[in-house]
């Protein structure tokens, strides 16, 4: 690699050695002969000649700086001033040799200094022991005069001392390669190709901005050379800044991360709440709907149980006589008259009668007393009437129609003969109902049919048998099986109190009872969820198994008149009979009447019907 003969630095070619030379040495040994001017460029210090030094031996040495400037450097230096800055000198590696001083030209330096065969410039005596050169040379070969640096510190003068650092950091950042080859401007969006022309429009800026020397060297320390010149700048990994250190470089990413972390708790803390706002929206869209469906299924359980204002007995009773009408199945005159007849029972309260099918306990003690085999006891209920759903009340009236079952059976003892004599009709059992809850009785029951029954299809159940049983002094009891007590959910305990409740009346009239037992006792109402029935006997097998005897509204009057013949007796209690696993409802409730209450005790029980509270097994 070659080696500068003056400060021993090591450059990577040729054309590195001539620029250092150039810059290093050339350019800073330019000094006035005349006076302590130096480290200018040949330009400036032959302007500073032609100015300041006029006498005519000075223009004679100008002149002789100019020949021998440009004759030794080969017209090097002057081309290198120029835009391509392009060197064609040789660089020459040899050993300074000492010369005489020249004699045709005096000047007081010329005891001191020495030349340098490479530059074609001549070094002060101290200046080359710094650099550590051979001893100093009067001139060159050709013996011209050559320009002088004198050993004058830039101390000596604040100003010079500027320029001095201002032309020594010119000097570092042009030693400093450019791998890319474009310069911009650090103060505007210029880029250059070449560094000169960069340092020429820098220094324009500063001219135009007033800066202080020492501002412009601090900015044309930024600036580094390939061979040429060039600029150190950092790029910001996230946007187009460029910054002129590493610390400043630091600070503005960390600006960028910090409101990038605040942009991202913006957009976290955005997105929870565009999160939360649509899951209120879709809770709020979930609870109108739930709200809706609920609103319909109200309305469907409304229709379903006679709540929905659509009418009572009388209103379908009459709609569905119609209907048949417009079928053809009744003719106007037919209708016309169960129409006259319906307002006339009406208007009495008592039952018309056509659903009403009488003898039929009878019917089934025949038959059991014929047949009766497999069986090991059997108990029937006193004599009672079956009523069966009619148009008037088809599809919710079977609670009505149990409650006439019974006050059929009611009729026919004793000891109730404060009940009225005939069974009254549907609406006549709604009004007594709400005769009772006027009373006093089961008044959360009132409230929950807001104390309307009459002109409704309403649904009742066995808190409203209770009631209107009460309110008439006869003494009844409910008793709640709440739960499945058997295998498979079934209510193995309501049959077996269904069978004391009926074997117990019969054990007290004999010691030793009969097979088949037709007791003095009421039926029971029964109730579960969406039906009621009223059981009228319990048979027990050789085995121990236990059945019930059940009437349900259900049975058309025609259907239930099989059990009045001898021929189809046996068909209809196999529709009567219920088995353990077909009664598998969650919940069962039976309403017993036990007697006559006295004025005292109907009062007490009205009473307690405020809270009314069932007997409940187990």
């Amino acid at each position: 690699m070659p080696v500068c003969d003056i400060c021993c630095e090591e450059l990577p070619s040729e054309t590195e050695m001539k620029t250092h030379l150039l810059l290093s040495h050339m350019e800073n040994a330019m000094a006035c002969p005349f006076c302590s001017l130096s480290g200018v460029l040949y330009d400036e210090l032959s302007f500073h000649i032609n100015t300041a030094h006029i006498e005519k031996d000075c223009k004679e040495m100008n002149a002789t700086v100019v020949d021998s400037g440009q004759k030794n450097s080969n017209n090097w230096f002057a081309q290198s001033l120029n835009t391509s800055r392009t060197s064609n000198v040789k660089n020459k590696h040899k050993e300074s040799q000492v010369s005489p001083p020249s004699s045709g030209h005096p000047s007081p330096f010329q005891d001191n200094v020495m030349a340098n065969p490479i530059t074609g410039t001549t070094l002060s005596q101290e200046t080359s022991t710094s650099l550590k050169s051979s001893p100093p040379s009067a001139a060159t070969a050709n013996g011209a005069i050559k320009l002088v640096r004198t050993t004058q510190t830039p101390s000596t003068n604040p100003r010079r001392e500027r320029e001095y650092g201002h032309r020594k950091s010119k000097q570092k950042r042009l030693s400093s390669p450019n791998k890319e080859g474009q310069f911009p401007c650090p103060m505007c969006s210029l880029v250059c190709n070449d560094c000169f022309i960069l340092q020429e429009h820098v220094e324009l800026h500063l001219q135009d901005q007033g800066a202080d020397p020492d501002v412009a060297t601090s900015t044309e320390a930024s600036f580094t050379s390939n061979g040429r010149s060039g600029v150190i700048r950092y790029e910001c990994p996230m946007c187009s800044l460029s910054c002129s250190s590493s610390t400043s470089l630091q600070e503005h990413v960390e600006l960028h991360l910090e409101y990038d972390s605040a942009s991202a708790t913006g957009h976290s803390s955005g997105d929870l709440n565009l999160a939360r706002k649509l899951q209120e929206e879709e809770e709020q869209k979930w609870r109108e709907l739930k709200s809706r469906r609920e609103a319909e299924d109200f309305k469907k359980l409304q229709k379903q149980f006679g709540l929905d204002n659509s009418g009572g007995y009388r209103k379908q009773m009459e709609r569905n006589m119609e209907r048949a009408v417009s079928r053809g199945q009744m003719v106007p005159a037919e209708f016309h008259r169960k129409r006259v007849e319906m307002l006339e029972s009406l208007a009495s309260g008592v039952d018309d009668g056509r659903s009403k099918t009488s003898g039929v306990m009878e019917a089934l003690y025949r038959y059991y007393q014929r047949d009766a085999s497999d069986f090991s006891h059997v108990w029937l209920c006193a004599e009672t009437d079956h009523y069966s759903s009619s148009e008037g009340d088809k599809g919710w009236g079977c609670g009505y129609r149990n409650f006439q079952m019974l006050l059929s059976s009611l009729h026919r003892m004793e000891q109730y003969n404060l009940l009225p004599v005939s069974v009254p009709s549907i609406p006549r059992v709604q009004a007594m109902i709400e005769e009772a809850w006027a009373q006093g009785a089961d008044p959360q029951g009132a409230s929950h049919f807001k104390n309307r029954l009459q002109g409704t299809r309403a649904w009742i159940g066995a808190t409203e048998i209770y009631a209107v049983l009460t309110s008439l002094s006869v003494k009844a009891r409910i008793v709640d099986f709440h739960k499945p007590t058997g295998p498979g959910d079934t209510h193995l305990r309501m049959f077996e109190w269904v069978k004391q409740y009926f074997s117990h009346s019969a054990s007290r009239s004999a010691r030793l009872p009969p097979k088949v037992v037709q007791t003095t006792l009421p039926p029971l109402y029964l109730q579960h969820q969406g039906h009621s029935r009223s059981i009228v006997g319990v048979e027990q097998k050789v085995n121990g198994n236990l059945a019930l005897l059940l009437f349900d509204p259900e049975f058309a009057p025609g259907e239930i008149r099989r059990a009045l013949s001898k021929n189809t007796v046996a068909t209809m209690v196999r529709r009567m009979r219920k088995l353990p696993s077909g009664l598998k409802h969650r919940q069962y409730q039976v309403v017993a009447v036990e007697g006559v209450l006295t004025t005292e005790e109907k009062q007490i029980r009205i009473l307690n019907s405020r809270s009314l509270c069932a007997e409940k097994i187990p």
